[in-house]
């Protein structure tokens, strides 16, 4: 059972994060470790990844970073044994590999078609499954993939059948293998961000688009990175013990309009 006051702190074990190199990825990461879990840094991105680790590390936090790319199921069990081996078990996992591009249905090619696919849905399962014998080995754990809340609407203007639907795909995984993996104490859900101020979401040439989406958001704004850190360290931590299967929008509200 747990305790009467809810934790929030993430002990007991290591966290494993892929996409930790910038945006969301990099503010999970940041805040997993200022909530006391070791932290794996896992990205495509070594030199991003070494930046991470230094902040982590600076703050008094540990940490590793292990460059991944998350299409590949051998390394991403290798990059989790290696993180264990340097870090201790693992607990704690966050998803949040990710890609993103725009097309029309109609003249979009395959190979676009696939890559978003590839990464955002593939590399989401291929990391289940590297994480979920760690967790077993540990007594258990608590993973959160990120998803987007364009797997729940369509985003007026702009043209990703790829990536709604490949979000969309995320959050039913999600809710799969939260069923299927419950009886092995592994906690599994989903955070499904708004529109949320990356240095991918907010070039100069974005401008008119950010204030568009902007005024179309009840609270009038994009989330800053940590505003999405804040519920994913909620759904990793004891006070969430008795969440799984859960997709939590993260939007400002957009989605209640």
């Amino acid at each position: 059972m747990p305790d009467v006051v809810p934790t929030f702190t993430l002990t007991g074990g290591s966290a494993f994060i892929t996409g930790a190199a910038s945006g969301i990825g990099r503010a999970i990461a940041v805040a997993v470790a200022a909530y006391g879990a070791p932290v794996i840094l896992a990205d495509v991105s070594v030199e991003q990844l070494e930046d991470v680790r230094q902040e982590i590390e600076h703050d008094g936090g540990r940490a590793i970073s292990v460059p991944v790319d998350v299409t590949d199921g051998d390394r991403l069990r290798e990059a989790v044994e290696q993180g264990v081996a340097s870090l201790g078990p693992l607990r704690y996992a966050v998803n949040c590999a990710g890609i993103a591009d725009a097309a029309p249905a109609e003249t979009m090619s395959r190979q676009q078609w696939q890559r978003v696919y590839d990464v955002d849905v593939t590399g989401v399962f291929l990391s289940c499954q590297a994480e979920f014998p760690a967790m077993i080995a540990n007594g258990g754990g608590s993973i959160v993939n990120i998803a987007s809340m364009s797997g729940s609407i369509v985003n007026r203007g702009l043209l990703q059948a790829h990536y709604n639907s490949a979000k969309a795909a995320v959050v039913h995984f999600s809710k799969s293998v939260a069923m299927e993996w419950a009886d092995h104490g592994i906690r599994v859900n989903a955070i499904s961000p708004g529109y949320t101020a990356t240095p991918m979401s907010t070039r100069p040439e974005m401008a008119d688009q950010v204030a568009q989406f902007s005024s179309e958001t009840p609270l009038g704004r994009y989330a800053t990175p940590p505003e999405i850190a804040g519920p994913t360290v909620f759904l990793l931590s004891p006070a969430a013990s008795y969440c799984t299967g859960v997709d939590l929008l993260v939007d400002g509200g957009f989605t209640a309009w």
